[in-house]
């Protein structure tokens, strides 16, 4: 039950139930090729249509996608379990995503001046964008990449994760719907073997992946064999400082949803609790009560908040990892192993007195576990989150803004929210540094990653 594909199909399992979903058959060499010229000649009629006329295309797919909110949450629930009532929370945050590019992104691919009278820099498309993407938010990590990459111009050809093909096809269907023209978007449906042949395919302009940091490893080594720009949003291990003037219930509210959303199964997610060693404990007791009232059930269920896992091997490598953690020490507060029956639960857990050299500590845990670790002061604090090979988002809870705005310049990672948990938004950029990745998604940034800033100079002599 643990397959995500045979050597023909890519399979989608209900994690719930155990019932598959779906099988679709792997692309033939045909397939690929045509979808990849496609991809070509879509790009060049694409990149002659105005930016006005994209951003009203973008308009159509938002609305669109409003009509068929409810069978994209639905599909999103059962192909990795998670709970319906953030399946549509992720489906409204697309339509929000479309109708903000449609409405601001034309400005931030205007020409802009120089410090040259005449010279200008134009913000032109590359051509069509490979997107290898992650199965744990299988409609937004898509169109976050797509919505901005299109409007400026480039094609779109999605690999996604083979268990969740059932979304994939219909993001495919998404864009038909709303009339944009054949070749913008294409799905693909490849072996990883299909993935170097679209990288190393000459058509293919760029390469973007989110996904796990030896999976950014492998495409990013064949993107740069390549030569073509490759932009990575890996994995993260993010601390979520609280210090002893926070207003700890806020910080607790704001910890469990930030470790918790998704079955905890979210790259920028809050997975290291570094607390002030003074309310530790207070702060602790509290965290583990709120843990406790959250509902663990079927992801269909409006009052769900934690679902199945996604997969059973992930499920499998996560036990592995707290039973690693218990060995090395920790205090094991709530939870600790994998619920007995066909879905693919683990229980909500909650360590203590986790130390860098454990692997709650040292690793990215990709599911419901929380680490809280004690830090004497805000030094400490920082010191601790910087102990890590990933550098992806931060948070910091505190009353004291002038120490939270130093804290800021010294945290080595892409984002940091200060009294608030990390989440994406279209306005500003995401992304990570170390082995969290490279590259910016959202905002101005995300818009102009995947062009030519081309300089234009007017009567040189």
């Amino acid at each position: 039950m643990s397959a995500i594909s045979s050597l023909t199909h890519a399979i989608s399992l209900d994690p719930y139930s155990g019932e598959q979903i779906g099988a679709y058959p792997f692309d033939t060499d045909a397939a690929l090729e045509a979808a990849l010229q496609r991809a070509k000649v879509g790009y060049r009629q694409w990149r002659q249509v105005s930016l006005g006329q994209r951003s009203e295309y973008l308009l159509a797919l938002a609305s669109t996608l409003e009509t068929k909110a409810e069978a994209f949450a639905q599909m999103i629930s059962r192909e990795i379990g998670k709970p319906v009532v953030q399946a549509r929370g992720e489906v409204s945050k697309c339509v929000g995503l479309c109708r903000w590019y449609a409405e601001h992104g034309p400005a931030m691919l205007a020409a802009e001046p120089t410090q040259v009278e005449k010279a200008r820099i134009e913000y032109r498309p590359l051509g069509p964008i490979l997107a290898v993407m992650p199965w744990n938010f299988p409609v937004w990590q898509v169109l976050r990449g797509a919505v901005p990459a299109i409007l400026a111009g480039n094609t779109y050809v999605l690999k996604h994760a083979p268990n969740v093909m059932g979304s994939a096809y219909l993001l495919g269907e998404l864009f038909k719907d709303a009339g944009l023209p054949e070749g913008v978007f294409e799905v693909l449906n490849v072996t990883p073997d299909g993935v170097t042949r679209a990288i190393n395919d000459p058509r293919i302009a760029a390469v973007t992946l989110t996904g796990s940091v030896r999976a950014g490893m492998a495409i990013g080594a064949q993107a740069g064999a390549a030569l073509k720009k490759c932009v990575l949003e890996l994995g993260g291990s993010d601390p979520f400082i609280v210090l002893a003037d926070a207003d700890l219930d806020a910080a607790v509210k704001a910890a469990v949803i930030g470790r918790y959303q998704n079955t905890g199964q979210v790259c920028a997610a809050a997975k290291r609790l570094i607390v002030e060693e003074s309310i530790v404990d207070e702060f602790t007791r509290k965290f583990v009560e709120a843990t406790r009232e959250l509902k663990v059930g079927n992801p269909l269920e409006e009052g769900t908040y934690i679902g199945p896992m996604a997969r059973y091997d992930l499920r499998d490598e996560l036990d592995g990892q707290v039973q690693a953690t218990i060995a090395e020490g920790a205090t094991l507060l709530l939870g600790g192993h994998k619920v007995d029956g066909v879905a693919n639960f683990y229980a909500p857990t909650v360590f203590a007195n986790v130390t860098p050299q454990m692997t709650a500590f040292k690793q990215e845990l990709f599911g419901p576990v929380a680490a809280i670790i004690s830090a004497r002061d805000a030094e400490h604090a920082v010191e601790l989150a910087n102990d890590s090979e990933f550098g992806l988002a931060s948070t910091i809870y505190t009353a004291d803004y002038a120490l939270a705005e130093r804290m800021t310049a010294a945290l080595d990672t892409g984002g940091v929210f200060i009294n608030g948990y990390c989440a994406s938004d279209p306005r500003v950029a995401f992304g990570g540094v170390k082995k969290s990745g490279f590259g910016r998604e959202l905002s101005h940034f995300g818009v102009r990653e995947f062009t030519n800033a081309q300089t234009v100079w007017l009567d040189r002599n």
